[in-house]
């Protein structure tokens, strides 16, 4: 089974080549490993797009790499703005917090990211729903720009305190907290998790982690995908191949993630690897214009 809408990747990273004119400085001090092995270039994540049959990407700030300085996403989009969509980082807690959101989203860049713990960096002391955050949560609400989070499953309850603060909020999870799936349905493990599909404001980003985490133990892919779907809807999934963070080529993880979901209906899969994503992102263009090019 194959979808006839176009491919969109929800969350890939690029690293530029120019270390000069984009100096690093990682969130927390330390840069992550796999932008030190196999960095990708806009240029390089355009020619695996094209490799892959990828139609459009949204370039997710490389928060270590990068830390808040998002220029080389927003150079990357600016270059490309017909294939490429572009999330910048922000620090939330910041007094000029919504300060920066208004310069990004002016320079181009259609969503934010806040990034609260990845395998470089998780300091504990950093709380997504301290309230020194809640004016930039209430700017990003009423302005409905959509905000990506970075946490891993025990910061899910700082995340429901925002999500009830902020019903109209557009949020995104990234790789569904990374669940703990190894048990298989019910996936009792992953309860909290679950327990957000009343939030009908929340989205989630089905990612290669949980491509990959979902064959563990006792779980199988076909059974994450339809608990997800079953839950939460394919409406408000959609999917990232966390390339090049992930290991393996654009064409790679996207067969993978096609693999995972292939017991899905067409229509699930077309909100999973299109819809979903055109919906969020206004500035990714509309499907009708796709239909009406045919």
């Amino acid at each position: 089974m194959s979808i006839a809408l176009p491919i969109v990747d929800l969350h890939n990273h690029v690293i530029a080549d120019d270390a000069l004119r984009y100096p690093l400085a990682p969130m927390g001090g330390a840069q992550s490993g796999w932008s030190k092995e196999r960095p990708v270039s806009a240029a390089g994540m355009l020619a695996a797009m094209t490799q892959a049959g990828v139609a459009k990407s949204v370039l997710v700030q490389a928060s270590t790499c990068y830390g808040h300085d998002n220029s080389y996403v927003q150079a990357s989009v600016a270059a490309s703005p017909d294939q490429l969509v572009g999330v910048f980082s922000v620090d939330m807690q910041a007094t000029d917090a919504i300060e920066k959101i208004q310069y990004w989203m002016q320079a181009g860049l259609s969503g934010a990211r806040v990034f609260i713990a990845g395998h470089t960096a998780a300091d504990r002391s950093i709380r997504l729903d301290d309230p020194k955050a809640f004016d930039a949560w209430a700017y990003i609400s009423d302005n409905a720009i959509p905000i990506c989070v970075q946490l891993r499953a025990d910061g899910l309850p700082q995340l429901e305190v925002l999500l009830k603060r902020f019903p109209k909020a557009v949020v995104l999870l990234d790789h569904f907290a990374r669940p703990e799936l190894e048990g298989g349905a019910p996936y009792d493990s992953a309860a909290a998790l679950f327990a957000l599909a009343r939030y009908e404001n929340l989205h989630f980003k089905f990612t290669t982690h949980n491509v990959r985490e979902s064959k563990t133990g006792r779980s199988t892919q076909a059974q994450f995908a339809r608990a997800v779907v079953d839950t939460f809807g394919a409406q408000r999934i959609a999917w990232g191949s966390n390339f090049p963070a992930s290991s393996g080529s654009l064409n790679e993880l996207l067969n993978e993630a096609m693999e995972a979901t292939a017991s899905l209906s067409l229509n699930e899969q077309e909100w999973i690897y299109s819809r979903t994503a055109h919906a969020l992102y206004p500035a990714l263009g509309s499907l009708a214009d796709h239909f009406s090019a045919e």
